[in-house]
């Protein structure tokens, strides 16, 4: 990262600094306008100072620019004369602009850089503050289903241990994904680990995602729609599945009185738009506008202890597609209901068609 900055840094003071000493040429070639040349080699300088990262290249292009206004732009030309006052102002003057441009483009960055850490720290907890009461609802079911079987495991019939034990399964199950969701968030904000990107048929994507919606949740039916053609996208496909597998469970934990859930894929140009819709109550716009951040708060648990995971799993779905070069967004459908949608990068082989 630090190679390439520097070669960037490099490649555009040469550019500057070749730029500024093409344009002083022809000036003093066509125009009688000698005075504009140091000016413009300050305003060079200032450029290279405010674009690059250090004091070195402003410095470095400040000494330069010196020495081809004495050597090329100064009387007698072409030769060196340090002892002409021009040239010893000229040098002063230069550094003072790379310099103090140097020390204000470094406190700005410096300024960004805490106002980005700033935001991050305030995004870790509004997220910490959208899971806290996801998370104490299974876990005080799980404590206490297992203090009611050990308790009173004599007193219990067969049929009641069961339900008790599947809903400690289902509890822990939920937690799991939870666990899952908050691990795919640090895996994409970590920057360390780079989403590795392999053509994946969409037919075998859906397929695993139907697969493994229907054993979590086998009494909701999924309504598909994808493309006849033949279609293979470059993904994180697990990434991917967890995303869809995300807006699928949120539309059955949250679309009160849906009837109809729907998977779509389509082809748009060189993208491949999903999208996750239901005819349930649709969202609110307090929802909508902090949805994929994880930015709006709920004030209590729900009251009925159904599972409120909507921040976070949204927060990851919108972590994953960034980190694929994609976009996601969420909106009220005109018929009732709401529509997820995303979309994803063809890549360079598409067919255009």
């Amino acid at each position: 990262m630090r190679n390439n900055q520097r070669q960037k840094d490099i490649f555009y003071s040469i550019i500057i600094f070749c730029s500024v000493f093409s344009i002083n040429f022809l000036i003093q070639r066509y125009f009688a306008a000698q005075a504009l040349v140091p000016m413009i080699f300050v305003f060079g300088v200032f450029l290279i100072s405010l674009k690059t990262h250090g004091y070195c290249y402003g410095i470095i292009s400040a000494i330069v620019s010196v020495f081809a206004v004495n050597f090329a732009f100064t009387s007698p030309y072409y030769v060196f004369d340090f002892v002409v006052e021009e040239s010893i102002l000229s040098a002063i003057i230069m550094l003072v602009v790379a310099i103090s441009t140097s020390a204000l483009n470094i406190r700005i960055r410096d300024q960004e850089k805490l106002r980005a850490e700033s935001e991050k720290e305030r995004m870790r907890g509004n997220l910490l503050r959208a899971i806290s009461h996801d998370l104490r609802t299974p876990l005080t079911a799980i404590y206490g289903s297992c203090s009611t079987l050990i308790s009173k495991y004599d007193a219990l019939s067969r049929e009641q241990q069961i339900k008790l034990m599947k809903e400690i399964q289902e509890d822990s199950e939920w937690l799991i994904r939870m666990v899952e969701n908050l691990l795919s968030v640090t895996r994409i904000d970590g920057a360390k680990v780079a989403v590795i990107k392999t053509p994946t048929v969409l037919d075998e994507l859906i397929d695993s995602v139907i697969m493994k919606f229907s054993k979590m949740h086998p009494e909701q039916r999924i309504i598909t729609r994808i493309p006849d053609e033949f279609i293979d996208i470059p993904m994180d496909s697990l990434l991917i599945e967890q995303v869809l597998l995300n807006l699928l469970e949120n539309a059955v934990f949250h679309a009160k009185g849906m009837t109809e859930l729907t998977l779509s894929v389509s082809v748009q140009g060189d993208k491949a738009v999903f999208e996750v819709a239901d005819n349930g109550c649709g969202l609110s716009n307090e929802m909508l506008n902090g949805i994929f951040t994880g930015s709006f708060e709920r004030t209590a648990a729900p009251i009925d202890g159904t599972r409120g995971n909507m921040g976070i799993g949204l927060s990851v779905c919108a972590a994953i597609i960034k980190a694929h070069g994609g976009e996601i967004c969420a909106e009220n459908r005109s018929g009732g209901g709401a529509v997820f949608c995303f979309s994803l990068e063809r890549g360079d082989d598409y067919d255009g068609q």
